[in-house]
């Protein structure tokens, strides 16, 4: 009699367990658009211990707190692939302009430039605790100025060697993969065999190749032909970053993506990411010659003081401006100058004027190369148009990310992608041009970065994955930031949590640092220390 009960009582405990169950957080009548791209559904979302543990009608009352979401979308914290936040973590660890575009994760060390110890970076982020998480690559261009000091030579045999192993470490220590930049110094003296040799390395941990690549105007199809050829060689998947077209080949971005159509069709893992700006942003140094700048800054100063040097220099500009059609630099406008901040707001043609120059290329490149030897200065450059944005955006392969950094509000003339790339897509692309789909703009914020990157439990409103959330309004969600008035956080995101921690409420920040570090698919823990 006593074992029948026993067995009586194991049947019956799965139910007991189930009513005894705890939420720390339910959301209730919303419109769950769980990431994968499916249509929305109604639903309650229940959480505990930073998961998502119930999906559907159960039972609210075990909850500790109960939201009432008035059937706004529930949909995945969106993930950012692609920022550059480094040092700007220490400035804003509540990342106040992600959370408010509904951003809780981002990967950052983009575009060549990352930190090398990322072990010690990871560390740092752990103590720091930041609003979101943050993942990390590891950049070519910092591993190779570490090891040949922005030499604009093929690398040795030994200094091959030594870049591989820094990348193999950083690959161990938990780097998403690895990045080019390979239009600024030093990653545009890498050759294309240079690369291979890395990205043979990244793959071996499952890592991914992502890339800035050689150019994005006159010269992009041979760049994506070559970023193809990397990950064709290399065997391992290719991410083009913030992929668009400039002059002289504006209006040919559907030729561009046949490209990595056909790459596709063949088994090859190419995928592509963008901000749907008609703008971009870096720095002045991109339109000057980088053997402009081979050794330091007091190099530089040499080459354009002297005259032959500075003469080629010129030459050289204005024939890259001539390729593209460019026939003066208004549209390209500073963002932040550290050495005049009265400069930010304003295109170069207005500061070469405003110091008395004549109006014409010459003059205002000479502007250029006295700006930039002054020190570092940031740029917006109005270099592309809707029609190559929305075929872009059109493509089912490409993903949202926005180029961006954490912010301080306030402080200089940012480009707006920073503040409203997610809000920018949802309203402007999704609600009013209608280009692409609500559950299909979210997909490309969430579900797919996250296959992309590995990050097995985002991106999905699903059982058992961590608790990153966001709820909006999508009649009303808005990018707020423009060009002018950049310090504008996006509206209409009501609620976002991140790791089960309510980090908005009521479009609010609540100062919440709730964030982790994602590790890459290499990373090799560390075997815990027991005190004696």
């Amino acid at each position: 009699m006593k074992r029948a009960l026993y067995f009586v009582f194991l049947l019956l405990f799965p139910v007991f367990s189930f009513a005894q169950a705890q939420y720390d957080l339910v959301l209730t009548n919303g419109r769950i658009v769980d990431g994968t791209g499916n249509t929305w559904f109604r639903g309650d979302v229940g959480i505990a211990n930073g998961k998502i543990v119930s999906i559907g009608t159960f039972n609210i009352k075990n909850a500790k707190k109960v939201i009432d979401v008035k059937n706004l979308i529930v949909a995945p914290g969106f993930i950012d692939i692609h920022t550059h936040i480094e040092d700007d973590e220490d400035k804003t660890p509540t990342a106040d302009n992600f959370i408010y575009d509904g951003v809780t994760s981002v990967i950052t060390g983009n575009c060549g430039s990352s930190n090398i110890d990322l072990k010690s970076y990871f560390n740092k982020i752990k103590q720091l605790k930041t609003s979101i998480n943050i993942g990390s690559l590891i950049g070519q261009g910092s591993v190779r100025s570490l090891v040949m000091n922005d030499s604009n030579k093929e690398p040795s045999a030994e200094q091959q060697n030594e870049m591989e192993a820094i990348v193999e470490k950083a690959m161990k220590d938990g780097a998403m993969g690895i990045s080019t930049g390979l239009i600024y110094v030093p990653g545009i003296y890498s050759t294309t065999q240079e690369i291979v040799g890395l990205a043979k390395i990244v793959a071996q941990y499952h890592g991914i190749y992502t890339t800035h690549m050689r150019s994005e105007t006159a010269k992009v199809f041979e760049a994506i032909d070559e970023a193809i050829n990397i990950g064709k060689q290399a065997n391992i998947p290719v991410e083009i970053s913030h992929i668009k077209v400039g002059r002289p080949n504006l209006n040919r971005s559907a030729e561009t993506l046949k490209l990595i159509e056909k790459a596709r069709s063949e088994g090859y893992d190419i995928t592509c990411d963008q901000y749907p700006y008609s703008a971009s942003s870096t720095s002045l140094r991109s339109l000057i010659p980088a053997w402009a700048f081979v050794g330091n800054d007091s190099t530089y100063h040499m080459r354009i003081t002297d005259s032959a040097a500075r003469k080629k220099i010129i030459n050289e500009m204005l024939g890259d401006a001539a390729r593209r059609g460019n026939k003066d630099f208004s549209y390209a406008v500073v963002a932040y100058c550290n050495a005049d901040t009265t400069l930010n707001g304003k295109s170069i043609t207005l500061i070469n004027k405003q110091k008395g120059r004549g109006e014409n290329l010459t003059d205002e490149i000479n502007t250029m190369l006295d700006l930039v030897d002054q020190g570092w200065i940031q740029m917006v450059f109005h270099g592309m148009n809707e029609e190559d944005i929305e075929t872009i955006m059109k493509y089912p392969f490409t993903m949202v990310a926005s180029d961006g950094s954490i912010r301080e509000f306030g402080k200089g003339m940012p480009h707006p992608r920073s503040y409203g790339t997610n809000a920018r897509v949802l309203g402007r692309y999704v609600r009013e041009r209608q280009v692409i789909k609500l559950e299909d703009a979210i997909r490309r914020m969430t579900s797919a970065p996250a296959q992309r990157f590995g990050l097995k439990s985002k991106g999905m409103i699903k059982e058992g994955m961590d608790a990153d959330i966001v709820i909006f309004d999508e009649t009303k969600v808005q990018d707020e930031s423009t060009y002018d008035k950049p310090h504008a956080f996006s509206t209409g995101f009501e609620y976002v949590i991140v790791n089960g921690a309510i980090t908005l409420a009521n479009g609010k920040h609540t100062g919440v640092r709730n964030g982790k570090v994602l590790f890459g698919p290499g990373h090799v823990k560390q075997p815990a220390k027991h005190s004696k």
